[in-house]
């Protein structure tokens, strides 16, 4: 029994049914943790690993195998702790030898608590996750997973990005490198891949495996549940971009309405427009605070700031190819076409996106946009133009400009064909929660790169497709109020929270989070954190503890 126990802890290479799931559980709380192989230890065999061969075959999807190009006993501090580990960097080589490798670093530590965690990346990857960072919003205060003892790991995703780094996209001109980043095909070849390197250097593999990425991490969180439902118990989304394509096409609408004569609105009309929203909202949970709890009932219209008769008359009001910019971004956009996903719109960003005074909101940037991009220019259209140029058009001196995403013309077929690949849309996680996964999903409601209402949106796709009550039995969705892009700046609420002991609890216990708490990095204020469609009312007592707050509805 026990070695059926460690198998289904971990390879489980069958899925099992839900009754049988349920007589292993039961059978694993009588009988205790499986006993670890013959030979496992928790000191990692380093020297073992250096220039070691990854065998193709230990590897799920097609690839040329791999090589560990080094491995070394290196002493770093973790989280405030001395931490001794094996850093291994490894390439994985692809079938088409002009495509580039996956670069990956796997960290193996001494004392290892066999465990793993695969980190996601950002933006359109290229770089390899640090090995010591923590989860998304991850409390500072708490260890990082290396210094808890997991093996570590992360790749570039199939390529390495050039100066313009997580916004380089050119790699995209090789299908390859395109599939490995946009349908999360890396993903699985590293996880193999390190699982066959930390059985090697340990004895056994991993007893549970973790998940944890933000923005595209958060996608390809969402991407090995629905993929590989079997290949992680426990994972963390933050801030998803799931829907990628829909998305995209949606920040190059922005882009193409800010480019107008007139319509981009600089900083300080930027800050205007976010001061005037949380001057409308702010004490609708019942505190004045600087933070809108409810952003779904703040409904702010930007015509209230127009300039007299429309015209740019200053800081102080915004000119009506400024609202009309406004609009276009906090607006749904959808289009008359049909693409593969099956996607119709991106339903826009929230007016209070950004949520941060020292920088501009709504992720508008510093200029407009124009030909060629400025970096200047908001991320998300810096990303458009990339998009464009490397994924749609294939020609680097396109103009992103051109293309309306509205009414696409002849590059309808390859966006149709693209959609296939970047958006990870299936609600249908019950092949997840039949093996036992567990999936926590948050979201800050002042996102200015991915909106929480595009969140929001996959999580009810999820409650209609599994029914609630089996969603709550392997996931929760929390909304944190005022809470931007992975803390970006000085957001009105910097989200903490110890995500990966609460994920650790509810897959190793069997007890799922109870009133979780959320630490504003900045301040040290607290608020609760409340499940979708939840939100945090003021009751009476300190506006800053999480205890004079009350989740509603």
């Amino acid at each position: 029994m026990s070695q059926v126990l460690r198998v289904r802890g971990r390879s489980r290479p069958l899925r099992a049914g839900l009754a049988l799931a349920t007589a292993l559980a039961s059978a694993a709380a009588v009988l205790g943790p499986a006993p670890a192989s013959a030979g496992a230890g928790t000191t990692p065999k380093c020297a073992e690993l250096a220039g070691s061969q990854i065998p193709a075959s230990a590897i799920s999807l097609p690839t040329r195998g791999g090589r560990v190009e080094s491995a070394a006993l290196v002493t770093q501090t973790v989280s405030g702790e001395t931490v001794e580990y094996c850093h291994v960097q490894a390439a994985l080589f692809p079938v088409d030898p002009a495509a580039p490798d996956i670069r990956m670093q796997l960290g193996l530590p001494v004392g290892w608590n066999r465990a793993a965690m695969m980190f996601g990346g950002g933006g359109f990857n290229g770089t390899i996750p640090n090995l010591a960072q923590n989860v998304p919003f991850g409390r500072p205060d708490q260890p990082a997973p290396l210094a808890r003892g997991y093996a570590t790991f992360g790749s570039d995703s199939g390529h390495q990005a050039g100066p313009a780094g997580s916004l380089d996209g050119s790699f995209a001109m090789h299908d390859e490198a395109l599939r490995n980043f946009a349908a999360g095909d890396a993903l699985r070849k590293t996880r193999d891949a390190a699982v066959h390197l930390i059985r090697r250097g340990y004895g056994a593999g991993p007893s549970r495996s973790y998940f944890a990425g933000g923005s595209t991490g958060g996608r390809e969180a969402l991407v090995v549940a629905q993929r590989w439902p079997d290949a992680f118990d426990g994972v963390i989304s933050a801030y998803p971009a799931w829907n990628n394509t829909a998305e995209v096409l949606h920040l190059g609408h922005i882009a193409q309405v800010m480019s107008r004569p007139g319509a981009f609105p600089g900083p300080a009309k930027q800050t205007l427009l976010y001061e005037s929203v949380l001057a409308a909202c702010d004490g609708r949970d019942g505190v004045e605070d600087g933070i809108v709890s409810n952003p779904d009932g703040c409904h702010f219209d930007p015509r209230v700031l127009r300039c007299p008769r429309g015209a740019d008359t200053g800081p102080d009001c915004l000119s009506d190819p400024q609202i009309a910019s406004v609009v276009a971004a906090a607006t749904p956009l959808r289009w008359p076409d049909r693409i593969a996903s099956g996607e119709k719109y991106y339903p826009g960003f929230p007016l209070l996106s950004g949520a941060d005074m020292r920088t501009p909101v709504l992720g508008f940037g510093t200029s407009a946009p124009t030909n060629p991009m400025p970096v200047t220019s908001g991320y998300g259209v810096q990303y458009w133009d990339q998009w464009v140029k490397y994924f749609l058009t294939r020609d680097p001196g396109h103009n992103s400009l051109d293309v309306d995403p509205r009414r696409p013309g002849k590059w309808l077929p390859r966006i149709s064909h693209l959609s296939t690949i970047q958006d990870r849309n299936d609600p249908d996680l019950r092949p997840f929660a039949r093996s036992g996964g567990k999936l926590l999903l948050l979201h800050g409601a002042a996102d200015e790169l991915v909106s929480h209402w595009s969140t929001n949106d996959y999580y009810r796709r999820v409650l209609g497709t599994v029914g609630p009550g089996q969603t709550r039995q392997f996931m929760r969705y929390y909304l944190v109020p005022g809470a931007n892009h992975a803390n970006v700046g000085a957001p009105a609420f910097a989200a903490n929270w110890d995500s990966l002991s609460a994920l650790e609890t509810w897959v190793e216990q069997g007890r799922p989070p109870v009133e979780p708490v959320a630490v504003d990095g900045r301040n040290g204020r607290t608020r609760p954190l409340c499940e979708y469609p939840g939100w945090p009312r003021y009751r009476s007592g300190d506006p800053d503890s999480a205890q004079s707050f009350v989740c509603t509805r």
